[in-house]
């Protein structure tokens, strides 16, 4: 299943010019604040009427100025889910859940209520009331109602924006877990990048009403060009990668295109695929392959490309295998390494500056 956006629409002095394709998957509307991403997932849901374009998904066009094809929300059959979790007080979460049901088209195919509290780890918690639940369990609950909806597609702006670090932490996998087993579509709005990293198969890049970068997540996160949108501190790379071994010393060792890393133990089995989302500013650069070090982590590396800033930081763009790594290292290092297109490197990492956020299951 595709969905196909092409919009223009004026809001005073700012104008959505968007077009994009997304495919299967967790496809990520991402930029910063007043970018354009709400208007966007609002004009996708029939919230918005824009003043041009056209929206299509799984070859349904739902808006169509030209044509003067405009369906209704409910006649779209997307479910929406809110950065607040808008649930009923007065229903507990079985309740909650059941009411998705009611806007499910008679005979359409989809997880039953059973299934969808298993899938999202609600078992427990049927017989609470919204009051009695964590920001993290409202969440999921919200995303369960939408889910028995039997939506063609899910969207989701910033589910996660209004809870903290550790109930961030607590719904990612869950997520993970929608995006891997039920295949069915989602456009993802978000401004943080640990989320995008974790979850997007496809990332759309917005600034100023316009797409600025559009591709696989891993392809564009690891782009030095992100840096304008995301700053420097935020700036990294995304690796795929599979769980070889759980080491008795606590260490997780992955398999990646450029070689293996080691990371403090992750809760994922032998063979699991995941996604590695490394810093630049945490990785060292050598010549020479480096002996002696407390760093478990060397991979051999050519460099793409440098891209310098106003300040003395330069970002360096390495080829590692099959993807891409970033390092920020100064200029005089950049300098007294010798370091151009073509060069080879050796990219050091420490397995403990790896955050936990930043491995993905699934």
């Amino acid at each position: 299943m595709s969905l196909t956006v092409d919009l223009r629409h004026r809001f005073g002095a700012f104008a959505l010019e968007v077009d994009f394709e997304a495919p299967e998957g967790i496809t990520a509307l991402f930029g910063r604040s007043g970018s354009g991403k709400t208007t966007v997932v609002n004009a996708v849901a029939g919230l918005l009427r824009p003043d041009t374009g056209r929206i299509a998904v799984e070859g349904v066009t739902v808006f169509d100025s030209g044509a003067r094809v405009n369906l209704a929300p409910h006649r779209r059959r997307f479910g929406y889910v809110f950065q607040d979790a808008r649930l009923f007080p007065h229903l507990d979460v079985a309740g909650n859940l059941a009411y998705g049901l009611r806007f499910s088209p008679r005979g359409a195919a989809g997880a039953s209520l059973d299934e969808v509290a298993d899938l999202l780890g609600l078992e427990t918690l049927l017989g609470r009331r919204p009051g009695a639940l964590s920001g993290g369990e409202k969440q999921r609950v919200a995303i369960g109602r939408a889910l028995l909806s039997r939506p063609r597609m899910l969207l989701m702006d910033e589910p996660l924006a209004a809870l903290d670090a550790a109930r961030k932490s607590e719904i990612l996998p869950y997520l993970e877990r929608l995006r891997d087993r039920t295949g069915l579509p989602i456009l993802y709005v978000s401004h943080a990048v640990a989320e995008v990293a974790r979850l997007a198969t496809t990332v759309v890049v917005l600034e100023g009403g316009r797409v600025v970068q559009a591709g696989p997540a891993e392809q564009v996160l690891s782009d030095p060009a992100l840096v304008r949108q995301i700053g420097i501190r935020e700036a990294g790379a995304v690796l795929p990668a599979t769980v070889t071994r759980h080491h008795a010393d606590g260490l997780s060792e992955l398999a990646i295109s450029g070689g293996r890393v080691f990371l403090p133990q992750i809760d994922l089995a032998q063979g699991e695929r995941t996604r590695v989302r490394i810093l630049a500013h945490d990785v060292i650069l050598s010549r020479a392959a480096p002996e002696g070090l407390s760093a478990l982590n060397i991979l051999p590396a050519t460099v793409i490309a440098l891209r310098e800033g106003s300040g003395p930081g330069v970002m360096v763009q390495m080829k590692c295998g099959t993807d891409r790594l970033l390092a920020r290292i100064t200029r005089r290092s950049a300098d007294a390494l010798g370091l151009a297109p073509g060069v080879g490197v050796h990219a050091v990492i420490k397995s403990v500056s790896v955050a936990r956020i930043d491995v993905g299951g699934g």
